[in-house]
């Protein structure tokens, strides 16, 4: 598989998603400051840090080669839910989305030359109940700590989770079949 992307993200999953769908990729750095702006809406939230995720790794691309930038968050009653900033934090989320509906959304944009392409892809997902031993033995497990939720579907988080409406993999952090029409009309634009 030849690098025929650059990934401007650590994550990962995302990672594993692309090489699920035969996507090469080459890493780039894309560190990006993450605060939300006054009164943006999580949808413009997401959208806008995927898009300064793929131009911030832009910068280091020495190839005209598309540069993807993602990112996935959390809401719950139009409230955003980042990544814990600890186990106060990581148990108040999760009982927050225990035996409820919420949505993750993940945002994937796509830049080569001056071309941006980007769309968002949100998946509502419902939680059985789930008590506090069971949040904090979630966070002792270490998976937590670096997912938007607090959680991660596709690992021990996965047993929370009581159904999905929408994409499983955007959940995961990348969603394959707009990922794929994403790079297919950012590169039908440079024909």
């Amino acid at each position: 598989m030849s690098a025929s992307i650059y990934l401007a993200s650590q994550s990962p999953r995302r990672r594993e998603l692309l090489e699920q769908i035969n996507i090469g990729y080459e890493l780039l750095s894309a560190s990006i400051d993450e605060t939300p702006l006054d009164n943006e809406a999580a949808a413009d939230y997401v959208k806008r840090l995927a898009v300064e995720k793929a131009r911030a790794g832009q910068a280091f691309a020495t190839e005209n080669k598309p540069v993807l930038g993602a990112d996935t968050i959390v809401v719950i009653d139009e409230k955003l839910l980042g990544k814990p900033r600890d186990q106060e934090h990581a148990i108040s989320m999760l009982m927050a989305l225990s035996n409820r509906q919420h949505q993750v959304m993940t945002a994937v944009a796509l830049v080569l030359d001056d071309e941006v392409v980007c769309d968002v892809v949100t998946t509502s997902v419902t939680f059985r109940a789930i008590s506090e031993q069971e949040a904090l033995n979630y966070w002792h497990s270490g998976e937590p700590k670096d997912k938007a939720g607090g959680y991660g579907i596709q690992g021990l988080g996965g047993q929370f989770v009581e159904k999905i409406d929408g994409c499983y993999f955007a959940v995961v952090g990348l969603p394959l079949m707009k990922t794929q029409q994403l790079i297919a009309e950012l590169l039908s634009t440079q024909k």
